[in-house]
């Protein structure tokens, strides 16, 4: 069977929340958000995916993945990894969208860019490091991990530039899997919150 990546994005978080962008500022998860990981977990570890025994999993180091990884139970197994991380927002760390464009009203990170932070070549080839890691052997992966950088997976697992990231939006504690539709990457499910419901 050819290897999949399961997404766990983290659970809610105050500033997800209010839509402030989130890279490396370390934020806990509220209650709804721990919740909700609660939730992800006990969908996982029942059919059709049984706690993914063969599965191998990685978290980024950030707390709101962690702890989101260890309240769906797979905490345990789990190892930290830098190329998780969310993209690095520089200037724009802590700033929501609207706040951003009173400066640059037709700015979109997915074009733009951010200054001070990371470029896109850069998520990009960390997203890349992902993929490659997933498809070198004979096995599904889960990685929980934040919303850009995730998207920017996806986009590379289909072979798109990262543009294609703004296409695909993705909620707090949504599962997603990347798999394979006639030999060619496809998304299998994406966005999927039904557990939260």
């Amino acid at each position: 069977m050819a290897p999949r990546i399961l997404l766990a994005r983290h659970g809610q978080t105050e500033w997800s929340l209010s839509g402030k962008h989130t890279g490396r500022t370390d934020i806990p998860l509220l209650d709804e958000g721990r919740r909700g990981a609660k939730l992800l977990g006990e969908r996982l570890h029942r059919a059709p995916w049984d706690a993914l025994p063969d599965t191998e999993v990685r978290t980024s180091p950030l707390v709101r993945a962690k702890e989101t990884c260890e309240l769906a139970g797979f905490g345990d197994r789990a190892a930290d990894w830098d190329a998780l991380m969310e993209w690095d927002y520089g200037a724009y760390e802590g700033m929501t969208p609207a706040e951003i464009k009173a400066g640059r009203p037709d700015w979109l990170i997915w074009r733009d860019g951010v200054p001070e932070g990371e470029t896109m070549a850069e998520v990009t080839a960390r997203a890349d490091e992902v993929v490659a890691w997933a498809r070198s052997a004979d096995r599904d992966v889960l990685v929980f991990a934040h919303g850009h950088i995730l998207r920017t997976i996806a986009a590379r697992w289909l072979g798109e530039d990262i543009f294609f990231g703004s296409r695909i939006r993705l909620d707090p504690t949504s599962l997603s899997i990347l798999g394979w539709a006639y030999g060619a990457p496809a998304l299998e499910r994406w966005n999927d919150t039904g557990h939260l419901a």
